[in-house]
């Protein structure tokens, strides 16, 4: 919602300048019709980042996690871990709100487009995808997607937990 406000104030300022330079036209009386550009309105904006398509991995970790969930815009999962057949189910309408949501809440364009790296032996990363930008998930721009994510990787993935039905 912060991007939001400020594609209004583009859009005020835009209105604005527009109204200044209808005035300004010749007044000689030529008989032409003036010409003017319609202003963006807000209807016409849209957010920086949409929610999905969406890819939570999980790697690394004492215990050698390599789990990767991908949530398509219908809700749909592709989730595949290793030494496991993947699978494909449908997400539980609540979690995919939740997530949907989350992603939402997030500035996309404040993160920063890198893969992320081990700090060190045995670090667990996890990681989201979306709107092309990949990053940890405790990154503080990520912070509210930090709940439904862990969710999603506790209760809905191999084998599909109670909050995603096997297709």
């Amino acid at each position: 919602m912060r991007n939001l406000s400020s594609y209004t104030a583009v859009a005020l300022c835009t209105a604005a300048a527009g109204l200044v330079l209808t005035g300004c036209g010749s007044e000689s009386g030529t008989g032409g019709t003036p010409t003017t550009t319609p202003t963006p309105t807000a209807t016409q904006i849209t957010p920086a980042g949409t929610a999905l398509p969406m890819t939570v991995s999980r790697t690394g970790g004492v215990a050698g996690f390599d789990d990767q969930v991908q949530i398509g815009t219908d809700g749909v999962a592709t989730v595949s871990s290793r030494g496991k057949e993947t699978v494909r189910c449908k997400l539980d309408p609540s979690l995919l709100t939740s997530l949907t949501s989350a992603a939402q809440q997030v500035d996309w364009g404040n993160v920063a487009a890198k893969k992320p790296t081990t700090r060190y032996p045995d670090d667990m990363i996890v990681a989201v995808t979306a709107n092309g930008k990949t990053a940890r998930l405790e990154e503080p721009q990520l912070k509210p997607l930090e709940a439904p994510v862990s969710k999603l990787l506790t209760e809905a993935t191999i084998p599909p937990g109670k909050l995603c039905k096997q297709l």
